[in-house]
């Protein structure tokens, strides 16, 4: 899988939200919703506010895909499980980027929503 460019890192990074449409088992899109975007590295990262198992998160999880744009960029993306050794760091950006928003950032980096961490991976274009 190709990786992100510098200046897709960059342009992601500054954005405040994400939109992220999430791909149906049957191919098709699901309905955009903004998130939350945290850049660790050379990698993308994404929390669910709200569980899981529910809208686009559990859509994102069951296809492995789904269509983002943020911040100019528009991409196809891989949706990808994080490893627990990452979450901390994960939490960190979240606090950087987002700490103006105290009591929501305390909420998406407990032990529940810790769980929700998803890493985009750019795909090739169709």
């Amino acid at each position: 899988m190709p990786a992100w460019t510098d200046d897709e890192l960059r342009r992601i990074d500054r954005a405040d939200e994400l939109d992220i449409a999430a791909v149906r088992r049957t191919g098709q899109l699901r309905r955009a919703t903004p998130i939350w975007v945290v850049r660790v590295g050379d990698d993308v990262y994404v929390r669910a506010a709200y569980g899981s198992g529910s809208g686009w998160s559990g859509v994102a999880r069951g296809s492995g895909q789904a269509h983002i744009r943020a911040g100019g960029i528009e991409r196809d993306v891989a949706v990808e499980d994080v490893a627990e050794s990452l979450l901390d760091e994960v939490d960190a950006a979240y606090r950087s980027k987002y700490g103006r928003y105290a009591s929501i950032v305390d909420s998406i980096t407990d032990a529940e929503h810790r769980a929700t961490t998803l890493r985009l991976v750019p795909r090739e274009p169709r």
